[in-house]
């Protein structure tokens, strides 16, 4: 029997074998997405999960083009999308394993913390209490340093789950592996390490920023508000660019932020409108649950449109950045 990642799985599907439309064109990205509707997921989690599996589909067809014309000879790029798919399974709890690696929430735990540890992580904790008590920050300041603390503590889970893919995969290799094919397998688990070290120095980058940010406090000539954009900004100061490509850049991560914000908003709206939806549903008025359970799934729809856009944007700002940073570097 095929394993479900054989060559018909990642075949493309645009209708499902009862004739309608499915969601994702590669049939193993529609079974996940079928499966993940079955899961308790929060509307928000599941929206996100979709922007991934969006963009997971969009890199897998360009890769599929990549291939036929013979550019990925090494196998480097196919690697890469496997293990982006493995770490989308793990992020989301869909890989089978029970997830041993901290929450990406802020809920109770079942184990006992001082009040006030909401990162899961001493040096996190140890920080931003320091920073609260500080009496630099203003309330909204406050909230802002909490989103980039949060953004952080994301960062490292998703670090997390990599370094657990690639150890696998090492240990899936060294079982497997044939002679013919050791150094081209080398080649791509060196590769992998290249990306984990990039990881690794940015999330020590942004643990230097919120270290400087929670002793300093908040700069006037702060650029940008949502972590995501000023990571992105961090990394084109850092990158040797000119200043005029730095300034029709800061242009562009203005329009960015913008989206990002409106995104946010939007995944707020779709979790109040769930809300009600449940309150509704309680009530049993079967017109009033129609009525909205249709305004639901219309915002759901449009948060993952949007959520797959602003993903899509950040990866193309991401890629040229270090673009244009490694073009002036071979100058």
């Amino acid at each position: 029997m095929a394993g479900k990642y054989s060559r018909e799985f990642n075949e493309l599907k645009p209708s499902g074998s009862d004739g309608q439309t499915v969601e994702f064109r590669m049939a193993k990205l529609d079974q996940v997405w079928e499966k993940a509707k079955r899961m308790q997921l929060s509307p928000v989690r599941q929206s996100e999960l979709h922007s991934d599996l969006k963009i997971q589909e969009k890199d897998e067809l360009q890769w599929k083009k990549v291939k036929v014309e013979g550019l990925d000879e090494n196998g480097e790029k196919e690697a890469q999308l496997r293990r982006n798919f493995n770490v989308i399974l793990a992020k989301y709890g869909m890989d089978g394993k029970r997830d041993t690696r901290p929450l990406e929430s802020n809920s109770l735990k079942d184990h006992d913390t001082k009040e006030g540890d909401i990162f899961d992580d001493p040096r996190l904790d140890k920080l931003w209490n320091k920073a609260k008590s500080s009496g630099k920050f203003s309330n909204e300041e406050l909230l802002s340093l909490q989103r980039e603390f949060q953004h952080h503590k994301d960062k490292m889970h998703e670090y997390n789950i990599l370094i657990d893919t690639i150890s696998r995969t090492e240990e899936i290799h060294k079982n497997v592996i044939s002679p013919l094919e050791g150094d081209t397998k080398e080649h791509v688990l060196h590769q992998k390490h290249t990306d984990l070290k990039q990881k690794m120095r940015n999330l020590n980058q942004g643990f230097e920023r919120l270290h400087k940010l929670s002793h300093e406090g908040f700069t006037e000539d702060s650029e940008f508000r949502e972590p995501r954009v000023i990571e992105l900004w961090e990394a084109a100061k850092r990158a040797n660019i000119s200043e005029d490509e730095l300034d029709s850049l800061k242009e562009e991560l203005r329009h960015f932020e913008t989206k990002v914000e409106k995104h946010s908003h939007y995944q707020e709206q779709l979790e109040l409108s769930h809300q009600k939806l449940r309150h509704v549903e309680s009530l049993g008025d079967k017109d009033h649950i129609k009525r909205n359970q249709e305004k639901y799934e219309s915002l759901a729809e449009k948060t993952r449109e949007m959520g797959y856009k602003m993903k899509k944007h950040m990866q193309d700002l991401s890629n040229k950045i270090s673009r244009e940073g490694l073009e002036h570097n071979e100058l």
